[in-house]
């Protein structure tokens, strides 16, 4: 099966009133995790490598390209993103290479100057038929800035999609990048009026803090795209601890990377069923 636009899955979500999953790939086995919960689901998936994971690949070809294969191979519907990226030629060159989407995130810049540099992008991600997220309002916890009290500003947002031309804009609402618990609270209300007041899905970053009703919540008020990452790590790691706690003498690292493969598949293929708002799933 071919990849899927991500600007089709997004569509398609809004008009059901649902959400859909945005799972960041950290290696291959992630990659093939995330494409596995999308089969055994029947629901899409969005595969994300972010400017970080670039970052520890040294590169972003050899991870995209793996990326894309295993995502262009699935029998499911999925698609390939580019997530926070704070350069804008890494944003250029996911569109080279044939991601579905790839995020802006100007949000550290001055208002006037994230507009201009995120239309750039806009521009010539459209030109090859590419959606572009961005971001207004930092979402906090991202590189060590924790600011819990930023809000997006509904007036602010819509003017920004409107100079900009974006496809869709993460919003901060009240989550946080790389939280371990699940106790953040989102403000419903403000996600409920950026719903009504700007004309592009909302994006939710740092889920992995926010509880299951929570997030169900926040979809039945208006979010759209569920960026989690950090949750799915933490199902990753803790099935490998366990692994070789139980299996001390274990070398090859095969045998413990199928276990985390498998533990983010099954954690994975129950988010997509509770974004989507489905009641049960065979996984």
């Amino acid at each position: 099966m071919t990849l899927t636009p991500t600007r089709t899955l997004l569509d398609d979500a809004a008009a059901r009133g649902s959400g859909v999953g945005a799972f960041n790939v950290l290696h291959i086995e992630t990659a093939e995790a995330l494409v596995a919960a999308a089969e055994s689901t029947g629901l899409p998936v969005i595969l994300q490598l972010s400017e970080n994971c670039v970052g520890y690949h040294g590169a972003l070809d050899p991870i995209a390209l793996a990326t894309l294969a295993i995502a262009d191979a699935s029998t499911a519907d999925v698609a390939v993103h580019l997530d926070h990226a704070e350069d804008a030629a890494l944003a250029l060159r996911a569109i080279d290479l044939g991601f579905g989407s790839v995020m802006f995130d100007g949000s550290k810049l001055p208002f006037a100057e994230n507009v201009a540099v995120t239309r750039q992008v806009v521009a010539a991600a459209h030109a090859a038929g590419v959606a572009v997220e961005a971001e207004l309002g930092e979402i906090g916890g991202k590189d060590g800035a924790h600011a819990p009290g930023v809000r997006t500003d509904p007036a602010e947002a819509s003017r920004f999609v409107a100079d900009t031309g974006v496809d869709a804009l993460a919003v901060a609402v009240g989550s946080s990048h790389a939280m371990t618990e699940r106790t953040a609270a989102l403000d419903l209300d403000l996600v409920a009026r950026l719903r009504d007041g700007v004309p592009v899905p909302l994006v939710l970053h740092g889920s992995s803090g926010v509880a299951d009703d929570v997030i169900a919540a926040g979809i039945r008020a208006g979010l759209v795209k569920i960026n989690v990452s950090t949750h799915l790590n933490v199902q990753f790691t803790n099935a490998i601890r366990e692994y070789l706690a139980e299996h001390p003498t274990t070398v090859d690292s095969r045998k413990y990377l199928a276990v985390g493969r498998s533990a983010v598949a099954a954690e994975a293929a129950r988010l997509l069923v509770l974004f989507a708002g489905e009641r049960s799933v065979v996984v």
